[in-house]
């Protein structure tokens, strides 16, 4: 066989599912390699929607997907997509092309150096010299891909390389355990525990990543401790226990920051500095961090005591170990008068407001969709409001990006979520600006014959950016612009198209766009006008 096809049998022999891309001429062998495999491939309209779909399917099955590009323009084009499997850890191969490097007739046309433009955003950037190291190479990939801290890895394939015929050897299979956190450093967060009398969870991004959602139930419902979820960690332990404190929206000045003040002890799960953090540590309450690997220590983030290895076992070790303890002293309800208090002031805003604020859109998705439906946010003011209000009920059911916090991830983000999860509720909320950034994409789902809802909050502004413009004592400049008619836009791509201005207009679009199936897109008139009163709350 030709490299091309040992790349893709390799591939296919690590579990590789899925390929998204715009390819190219140098891509030729590759492509044909793809429609011969069991690989299902989705051309998409721009490479950075196509790293986005296959970042997600990363992010939700723990394997990577693929994004296939050309040389050049078609590589820089996907730069923020790895950027962003890479900040956010999630496992993902960029697959690009390259001219021949052994007699190439065309000087340095759409040549530049891929390799090392990718090395400072992956975890793994390489040019593929020697078609016999096809199936080490993908293997060595697909580990560093995988393995804790999931992230990006880039695979360069020249046009000659690719075609050359070797014989392929495979490289076997191995999936190697995660370490155990030592007796000594269990030891010592139970002791922590048992000096504590108001202790709480912080249960970050590397909590999704894995299996801990069931682990980490038992040790809150066992021991009634309160829990914090970060924007990304969302999900892994049910909102609707009692235990919930509330999700960390902001870093600093918000409701659930008061909770996590009268805290003793901090239990940091799965967290990731490059996650916006959720807390600003200060002075000397011991803070424990229990992840897969050590923490990157700043001004913000030095916890006092480490556990490294796997969480659920960490956990599990953990919970057991508390069985013997007595636990009698611990003020396990701390937390309520602050979550008390922000669900009745969301409460009062959902019923007096008479447009659809953020409150009422957060409130409305969440009773529109099943627990197990899938929503997935662009960046922009509505995810902060999502973020804090939005309950979800089980692992990765609620999509955002909180670690390169780009905008124009929430449509492609959806197509990769629906790709793996037909039969569940897919919804992405996007701003008008985000949305514009890959709306082509539209026609990629389309295509693909999704049942897919797109809810575009218009408001004809950066918002979020204008909100802190304001905040600052700014004048307001620079951050509006004009849309498209988004019903007409939707229309020439094949989709449905809904103009909703009312609460009740949304709730029976959104009904009426779920059962009925196609890709809908509401365009949702959205009022932002409180959000300078409403957002902060000390």
């Amino acid at each position: 066989m030709n490299t091309a096809q040992a790349l893709i049998k390799s591939l296919e022999a690590e579990g590789v599912k899925y390929v998204f891309g715009v390819p190219g001429e140098e891509n030729l062998a590759v492509l044909e390699a793809i429609r011969e495999s069991s690989l299902e491939y989705i051309v998409t309209r721009h490479e950075q929607g196509a790293a986005f779909a296959a970042a997600t399917i990363g992010r939700l099955t723990g394997n990577p997907a693929v994004c296939l590009t050309t040389l050049g323009p078609g590589a820089t084009n996907a730069v923020t997509g790895v950027a962003y499997a890479q900040l956010g850890a999630m496992p993902f191969i960029l697959l690009t092309g390259q001219k021949p490097i052994r007699h190439s007739k065309q000087g340095a046309f759409q040549i530049i150096d891929v390799v090392d433009l990718m090395g400072p955003i992956t975890k793994f950037s390489k040019q593929l010299v020697e078609g016999s190291m096809a199936a080490a190479t993908v293997r060595e990939a697909v580990r560093l891909a995988t393995e804790e801290r999931p992230g990006a890895v880039m695979l360069e394939v020249p046009e000659d390389i690719a075609s050359e015929k070797i014989k392929y050897r495979p490289i076997p299979i191995s999936k190697p355990r995660r370490p155990v956190a030592e007796e000594k450093a269990i030891e010592h967060v139970v002791a922590l525990l048992e000096k504590a009398t108001r202790p709480i969870l912080i249960v970050g991004a590397g909590s999704n990543r894995k299996r801990t959602s069931r682990i980490l139930t038992e040790l809150v419902q066992t021991y009634d401790i309160p829990f914090v979820p970060t924007q990304m960690g969302k999900g892994v332990i049910c909102e609707s226990l009692p235990q919930y404190a509330g999700t960390a929206a902001l870093s600093s000045d918000d409701y659930v920051h008061s909770t996590i003040e009268k805290a003793d002890l901090v239990i940091n799960i799965g967290h990731d500095v490059v996650e916006k953090p959720p807390f600003i540590m200060t002075g000397e309450r011991p803070v424990v961090h229990i992840n897969f690997e050590s923490a990157e220590v700043n001004d913000i983030y030095y916890p006092q005591c480490e556990v490294i290895g796997d969480i659920a076992n960490a956990i599990w070790q953990i919970t057991q170990a508390l069985k013997t303890k007595d636990l009698s002293h611990w003020d396990t309800q701390f937390h309520k008068e602050a979550k008390q208090k922000l669900d009745d002031w969301f409460e009062q805003s959902v019923a007096s407001a008479e447009t659809i604020t953020p409150q009422v859109l957060v409130n409305a998705t969440r009773t529109g969709i099943d627990k197990d439906g899938i929503l997935t946010l662009d960046n922009g003011m509505y995810k902060i409001w999502f973020a804090r209000h939005y309950e979800t009920y089980m692992e990765n059911t609620l999509l955002l990006d909180n670690a390169l916090a780009t905008m124009g991830a929430g449509l492609p983000s959806a197509i990769g979520a629906k790709t793996i999860y037909p039969d569940k509720q897919v919804v992405t909320v996007v701003g008008d600006g985000g949305f514009m950034m890959n709306s082509q994409e539209l026609e990629t789902a389309v295509r693909m014959n999704l049942d897919l809802v797109v809810v575009i909050l218009n408001d004809e502004s950066l918002q979020m950016i204008r909100w802190k413009q304001g905040n600052e004592g700014l004048q307001d400049y620079g951050l509006e612009f004009n849309n498209p008619d988004f019903i007409k836009y939707a229309e020439s791509y094949g989709a449905k198209g809904h103009r909703v201005a009312t609460v009740m207009e949304y709730k029976e679009t959104l009904d009426l766009a779920l059962k009925k199936g196609g890709v809908h897109v509401l365009d949702v008139a959205i009022d932002y006008s409180k959000n300078s009163d409403d957002l902060i709350i000390s």
